[in-house]
């Protein structure tokens, strides 16, 4: 057997010097090194497409291309399915989209083309497109490049505020996926959702403050860091709600907010949950809203009329089944008002759920389906905050 050091071949040789490059690139930086990838590979051009924040559309990062609709589009349809697709153009040419994915999260799809693409090239499209979501993903903090690039309108200081506490859209492992979506995109006022995954347990926050102003979203900003405090300290979730209810006391005596802290038991599948004046849970199971599964004696908001009202916070349990969806929302989905002035309603909502959600697309799809639903009735102009957190338990082991 030979001794000799294993020399990297071409391919390698080009996605390690792909990758010591991207380190040191700016987010401005990124087309043209992409670019030079494409050159040395033998392809005619790659395009890098991030999803824009309301995920309507694929919005190119250099300047030049044209924005491609997520619903109208072979690109957006790679992000949909999250799965390769080819568009065949003229003079022989094809482009190949793939989905640029961080963990579980959708960012956008790269569109690689040429005349030809066998298969060496496309487990180094492949490669390049994990590489570049884990790019984008750490350079996003640093650089208000990609905010720019995935915005169509100005946003509102307190939605600036809200989305710069904001985790990550969509989290996740191999047995359970968390997804959220707050809209209006560019005008939130009180709305926010939080996610936090360990090896055992995946944490979920929803909060709704009163009012829909800047004072609306410093307290949820309040409660959510009360929140994540606690639980970044391991308190148990009534501890947890009492860290967040005395927080708000303490800072904010005039404001409160409704909400729901809840924690999910990875190998069991129990979800345990606080509600604090807030619109129930909806369990989803085989494409059907259970009535009224998860729904249980109401208790206060979190604020000073809780404190005054000495009240022990009740931790409630349901065990799920695996493949089990379970939503949260907040009461700005169901008070919407429809053409005819009637409001909407939760009979209204859950039809939109089955709707969403029998199809048998992802949860982050099904959601993204949902709200573009609620909002296509609402002209893209809604009122009040609304919020929606999608989780799904599906362990490894049951598919």
């Amino acid at each position: 057997m030979s001794s000799e050091p294993r020399v990297p071949g071409p391919g390698e040789q080009l996605l390690e010097q792909l990758l010591a490059s991207a380190h040191a690139a700016t987010p401005m930086e990124l087309p043209a090194l992409v670019q030079r990838f494409a050159d040395a590979a033998g392809l005619d051009r790659i395009d890098v497409y991030l999803v824009d924040l309301q995920q309507r559309q694929l919005v190119p990062l250099a300047e030049g291309p044209p924005a491609l609709g997520v619903d109208t589009s072979v690109a957006g349809s790679a992000y949909r399915a999250h799965t390769l697709r080819v568009e065949e153009l003229a003079h022989g040419r094809i482009t190949t989209w793939l989905p640029l994915i961080d963990g579980v999260e959708r960012l956008g799809v790269i569109g690689a083309t040429a005349s030809v693409i066998d298969g060496v090239l496309l487990r180094r499209c492949r490669t390049l497109a994990s590489i570049l979501a884990m790019v984008i993903t750490s350079k996003r903090t640093a650089s208000d490049t990609f905010a720019r690039r995935t915005r169509s309108e100005t946003m509102q200081l307190p939605a600036e505020m809200l989305r710069a506490f904001l985790p990550p859209r969509t989290i996740g492992n191999s047995d359970v996926i968390s997804t959220a979506v707050l809209e209006p995109a560019y005008d939130i006022g009180g709305d926010v959702f939080d996610h936090s995954l360990t090896r055992s347990t995946l944490y979920l926050t929803i909060l709704d403050a009163m009012g829909h102003n800047l004072m609306s979203g410093l307290t949820t900003a309040v409660a959510m860091a009360g929140c994540r405090n606690a639980r970044r300290a391991e308190a148990e979730l009534t501890e947890l709600v009492d860290t967040v209810q005395e927080a708000l006391a303490r800072w904010l005596p005039e404001q409160f907010c409704t909400g729901i802290l809840a924690e999910l038991d990875l190998a069991g599948g129990v979800l345990r949950w606080c509600n604090c004046g807030h619109p129930p849970p909806l369990l989803i199971r085989d494409h059907r809203v259970l009535d009224r599964a998860l729904e249980r004696p109401a208790q206060p908001p979190l604020g000073t009329p809780a404190l005054l009202a000495g009240v022990t916070w009740q931790v409630h349990e349901e065990a799920l089944q695996p493949g089990d969806r379970v939503l949260m929302y907040t009461d700005g989905v169901t008070e919407l008002r429809t053409g005819g002035g009637a409001e909407f309603g939760l009979e209204r909502f859950t039809d939109s759920i089955i709707r969403a959600t029998a199809a048998g697309e992802s949860a982050p799809e099904a959601l993204r389906q949902l709200i573009h639903s609620i909002l296509d009735r609402q002209d893209n102009q809604l009122r009040d905050d609304a919020t929606l957190l999608l989780l799904e338990w599906r362990p490894s082991g049951t598919r």
